[in-house]
């Protein structure tokens, strides 16, 4: 975002939406709301990032960053939680919340992975968008875990398109039921190894594909964006708007329409309920700096904040109508907990198409669709996983044998080594009633507001899964042709996937849900919750494509809504 969109009239408090969060669904519901024509006031807890500029390291190489890009053991110390992440360094650790900024209780190991800026974690999310289909919004119903989506595949489907449209995705049309096709610009190309794969598996594990990766970076230029140049840097922030992100595309566009304020750190701390309408009337924000609290006021609120940040305001919305948050009647605001379940992978080494090697630094791999509980297939867990995975050759063939010195390690670092190929395993999280995030009593964060309280854990059906990942990516491996085939689990606990949702389930029953089908509050209409809180399972797919359909579609019925005079 240009600076000069940051706020364009700070002493305005009056406005016909307030959005709570500028990530990827909070864009979302910014540029559909201003596009529609309300005047809209987007609030972020962090600092402003303006799109381009403050990408200070995207064209860095390693030996311009500090320590090559490795963070320093310093800062491991100071944030044990962030050090486990694997995919931050010193080129992108700006983007992420460092653990002391924002404390939380952990009542079972849960590692919650933030990026307070605007644009959230948009800047530096995966980019794989895969469409949901029938039988993930079925699943809860068809096996009794969970409450039952108030909607289905066909009410989400165009607007799957109609955010495909827009954010730009790459990938291949397969035909495969339970992994839909969607508005598709030109698939990546696989490397040799890939190709090898997939011709291998295909040809002998029937139900078994391997495609390319849905992914929101651009093959091609796409509505004054991108391409992508193929770098794999893109966690960086990219100056080419090579990928997805809210700075990039849907805070840009919402900034078009000139409805769209943006103010950066705004700590939301409540919303304010209005006990004779029976509605909401604004926000109480806190300066994330000089802790001042101001009131906004709107007609309507959008909850993006981020599922556990927008639980949090939720519960921390107190009044004499609602003593344990705003909406929760019926004790279900916080249950339902979920994060996927990625501990599995396995590798292997393939000695094979020595005179092959790849080019460039494509920012995605293949992809195989979850083949479990599917058709016919029946195992003794629920649900399914697929795997997502590379073939890619080492960059040289040093080893166990090179000598450490002298002509032999120079000729071995000249010349390209095995091929490797990882799977990994990435599984379903079963919706547990008793998965679930509260507020703490006694601990509060530095803006005063309580601290989250995190309980959630991976269980016997996540256990069993992680067994069948296993076992089936060395069959494949075994087929493929590969040697020094090796699994591991990585044990790592919920949150790690950054995957969080759930904790205000969609449903029918104002009894057992928070939300209804238009994303909602049962009991308080003109509150819409749209990011990865609203979400009643968490399927395998990666769930950031789900949440902008979601958000686009609630943000234009809330519209409706309004229009006819209900809100």
């Amino acid at each position: 975002m240009s600076q000069s969109h940051v706020q364009r009239n700070p002493k305005k408090h009056r406005y016909d939406a307030i959005v709570v969060g500028s990530g990827i669904t909070g864009g979302w519901a910014a540029k559909e709301l201003c596009e529609n024509g309300l005047e809209t006031l987007v609030l972020e807890r962090g600092k402003n990032v303006e799109h381009i500029k403050d990408y200070t390291t995207a064209l860095s190489e390693p030996w311009e960053l500090p320590n090559r890009g490795n963070v320093t053991p310093q800062w491991q110390a100071r944030n044990p939680i962030m050090a486990h992440k694997g995919s931050v360094n010193a080129a992108n650790q700006r983007f992420f919340l460092e653990d002391a900024a924002h404390p939380y209780v952990q009542s079972k190991p849960f590692h919650w992975i933030r990026g307070y800026q605007v644009g959230g974690k948009s800047l530096m999310w995966a980019r794989m968008t895969q469409r949901w289909g029938e039988m993930d919004f079925a699943a809860n119903a068809k096996d009794g875990h969970g409450v039952d989506w108030p909607i289905r595949y066909k009410d989400l489907a165009p607007w799957y398109s109609h955010v495909e449209k827009f954010a730009g995705i790459s990938g291949s049309k397969e035909g495969l039921p339970q992994l839909p096709d969607g508005e598709f610009l030109p698939p990546m190309e696989f490397t040799c190894m890939e190709a090898h794969v997939k011709k291998i598996v295909e040809k002998k594990f029937k139900g078994r594909n391997v495609i390319n990766p849905r992914c929101a970076n651009l093959t091609q230029h796409h509505k004054g964006r991108g391409p992508c140049q193929f770098r794999n840097r893109c966690n960086r922030g990219c100056p080419f708007t090579g990928y997805f992100s809210s700075n990039g595309a849907s805070l840009p566009a919402a900034a078009t329409t000139g409805k769209l304020t943006l103010r950066p750190e705004s700590v939301v701390h409540s919303i304010i309920y209005d006990k004779e309408s029976g509605k909401a009337k604004g926000v109480r924000v806190i300066d994330a700096e000089t802790k001042e609290t101001t009131e906004y006021f709107s007609r309507i609120v959008f909850l993006n904040a981020g599922t556990l940040n927008s639980l949090l305001i939720l519960m921390n919305s107190t009044s004499d109508r609602f003593p344990n948050g705003l909406g929760n009647d019926h004790d279900v605001l916080g249950r339902y907990i979920m994060d996927h379940n990625y501990r599995a992978k396995v590798s292997g080494t393939f000695t094979g198409l020595q005179d092959k090697y790849h080019f460039g630094g494509r920012p995605a791999g293949a992809y195989v669709p979850r083949f479990r509980n599917v058709g016919s297939d029946k195992q003794s867990f629920l649900r399914g996983y697929c795997y997502g995975f590379r073939g890619l050759r080492s960059s040289s063939n040093v080893n166990k044998d090179t000598p450490p010195i002298g002509a032999g390690l120079k000729l071995a670092m000249s010349e390209p080594g095995v091929w490797n190929v990882g799977l990994n395993g990435m599984g379903e999280h079963l919706p547990y009633y008793d998965n679930r995030m509260t507020l703490s009593k006694r601990e509060v964060d530095p803006w005063g507001i309580p601290q989250v309280k995190v309980d959630c854990t991976y269980r016997e059906n996540e256990e069993e899964m992680i067994k069948d990942i296993h076992a089936s990516g060395i069959e494949m491996l075994e087929a493929v042709g590969c040697e020094n085939i090796k699994t591991r689990n990585t044990q790592q606990p919920p949150g790690q996937a950054i995957h969080e949702m759930g904790g205000a389930p969609m449903g029918r029953d104002a009894k057992t849900s928070m939300l209804n089908f238009r994303n909602q509050l049962h009991s308080v209409s003109n509150v819409f919750v749209s990011d990865g809180a609203c979400m009643n399972s968490s399927a395998c797919q990666n769930p950031s494509l789900t949440y902008m359909a979601l958000t686009a579609r609630a943000a234009n019925l809330a519209v409706g809504e309004l229009k006819k005079g209900n809100l």
